[in-house]
């Protein structure tokens, strides 16, 4: 047995979740069930990021406090992600007081090291709307890729900046040059931890692309020191005389909340925390690549200033874009579709199969309605539910609902026994997508195991016949209802009810004699109106 680790990125608290979101979080449930299944000690862990600049920007848009925003959207992002099947072992938030107190002693420990240090640094400051400017409220040109950007990270090019570095600074508010005043900051070295850093970058050869080539490039440019803390109002207190008036920046406190809910998580299980931070762990952080500097660079560096050997990334999952319909998902112009209302609508294995399938895991993809809608009906309905339905109602019909008697045919048992470690392989590596083919290459197997045995036929004209070909299609079944279950929980719970199988990613086979309880469709078919319905919503005709 294994701790498996799984940190699913923390979104920020100040909107809604969107398909974007779902599609690359979705892996991290993927994993967490397959390590389950496996017998692995997991721990499944994330949380609703409550603190920074963009939930206070939401709070003075309603005339409401931060914490009754990021409450009210910590709210909801637990309804969707419950609708969806995540089985996070702890989902919270960096409001919570187990956070905060964490948080606040881990600083005092990384203040002891030699990684921080004080420094005067600029601090944004406008004129005409009096008052000190945190990093998102700057806005200016990037220095990498000359496109207008926001002083803490160009959505553009991903570089991770300093409101000091943008060009041409102004205020996002009011539209007002900035000027910089000089203030006390605490700053972690990473500028000394680079060759550190860059040797655990060689040691990632198996990491996506995308990860590797982000990663490299922040090192090859030189990394620079960061400021760990900030004059916010909003935020976790920087446990250190002389900055009663500055919070933690939240950049040095967020990537924290991996550990402060595994740490909660440890307590609860009665299993010391760094055992799951030591040795004999494996470490997966799931997320999409504009947050993959903070997952590759910043959170190993505050893990090795710390100075506690706890256990740095060892997968980052991390997904390329998913577009709608052909465009950038854009939440300002309301060209999104809302985690909260497609989950009200929509079976949650559908979704969660249209994510995984067609998700963005090394390159950008596209949602799309009409694709959507195909891939329900013609591959969860038409070949998966179809070989599972007929199968298990002709039992109920024509054989009461008992196993009949067969032996299982050797190419069928071959295919079992290879197809849980093949499979398994893929999920471990995040290939998740080969992996769901794999599955579904087993599902048309089946399907063309069962019209070339014809049992329609032989149930009367060789009844031992058709007695073989349903019980080998009902091993298919079983099999597969595991397989499927870290993707498809829901439809892959109700066979493992009907079969009466155990939990467990190794081969199953059903008993003769025993009896499939009453069945019901597993998918069910979606009108091409919606196609029409939903694309009417975004605007097209």
């Amino acid at each position: 047995m294994k701790y498996i680790l799984i940190g699913g990125a923390w979104p920020y608290a100040n909107g809604s979740l969107h398909i974007g979101h779902i599609a690359g979080l979705l892996p991290g449930d993927v994993l967490a069930r397959y390590y389950r299944l496996k017998g692995d000690e997991v721990f499944y862990v994330s949380g609703s990021d409550c603190h920074g600049t963009p939930v206070t920007i939401r709070a003075k848009q309603e005339g409401r406090t931060p914490k009754e925003i990021s409450d009210y959207y910590h709210d909801e992002f637990c309804y969707v992600f419950e609708k969806l099947g995540f089985s996070y072992d702890l989902y919270g938030k960096t409001s919570d007081y187990s956070h905060i107190n964490f948080v606040t002693n881990f600083h005092k420990k990384l203040y002891e090291s030699e990684y921080i240090y004080e420094k005067t640094a600029p601090q944004a400051f406008c004129g005409k709307c009096q008052k000190v400017l945190t990093d998102r409220l700057v806005k200016g040109v990037c220095p990498e890729c000359r496109l207008e950007t926001r002083a803490d990270q160009c959505d553009n090019c991903g570089l991770v900046l300093e409101p000091e570095a943008v060009i041409s600074p102004f205020c996002s508010e009011c539209g007002s040059k900035v000027f910089f005043l000089k203030t006390k900051q605490l700053y972690l070295a990473i500028s000394k931890l680079e060759p550190r850093l860059s040797d655990y970058l060689s040691s990632k050869t198996h990491w996506r692309k995308n990860a590797v080539a982000f990663t490299k490039r922040y090192i090859d440019e030189g990394l620079r020191d960061r400021a760990i803390t900030r004059n916010l109002d909003w935020g976790i207190d920087v446990p250190k005389e002389g900055y009663e008036d500055k919070k933690i920046y939240i950049w040095a406190e967020n990537v924290l909340g991996y550990l402060s809910a595994s740490n909660s998580s440890t307590e609860c299980r009665g299993i010391d925390f760094r055992e799951l931070w030591g040795a004999n762990a494996r470490h997966y952080y799931v997320h999409g690549k504009d947050n993959i500097p903070f997952h590759t660079i910043i959170l190993p560096a505050l893990l090795l200033a710390h100075g506690e050997n706890l256990r740095l990334p060892d997968d980052i999952i991390s997904s390329e874009y998913l577009t709608l319909e052909g465009r950038k998902i854009s939440t300002s112009l309301n060209w999104a579709i809302w985690g909260k209302d497609i989950v009200e609508k929509y079976n949650p294995d559908s979704l969660r199969y249209f994510f995984i399938a067609n998700g963005p895991e090394k390159r950008d993809t596209d949602f799309s309605w009409r694709e959507f809608v195909e891939r329900n009906n013609g591959e969860l309905v038409g070949a998966y539910g179809n070989f599972v339905n007929r199968t298990l109602a002709f039992l109920v019909k024509y054989n009461d609902g008992t196993i009949p008697p067969g032996i299982i045919e050797d190419e069928i048992k071959e295919r079992i026994d290879n197809i849980y470690p093949e499979v398994g392989r893929k999920i471990e590596d995040g290939r998740f997508k080969d992996a769901l083919e794999d599955i579904f290459d087993f599902v048309r197997f089946g399907n063309r195991y069962y019209d070339s045995m014809e049992p329609w036929k032989t149930r009367s004209a060789d009844k031992d016949k058709c007695d073989s070909t349903l019980y080998n299609c009902v091993q298919i079944i079983a099999n597969l209802a595991v397989l499927f279950q870290p993707f498809l929980p829901f439809s892959s719970q109700k066979i493992v009810n009907w079969l009466n199988l155990n939990n467990e990613w190794k081969p199953q086979y059903v008993k003769e004699g025993q009896k499939v309880s009453s069945i019901s469709i597993l998918f069910e078919r979606l009108d091409k109106k919606v196609i029409e319905e939903e694309r009417s919503k975004l605007g097209i005709i």
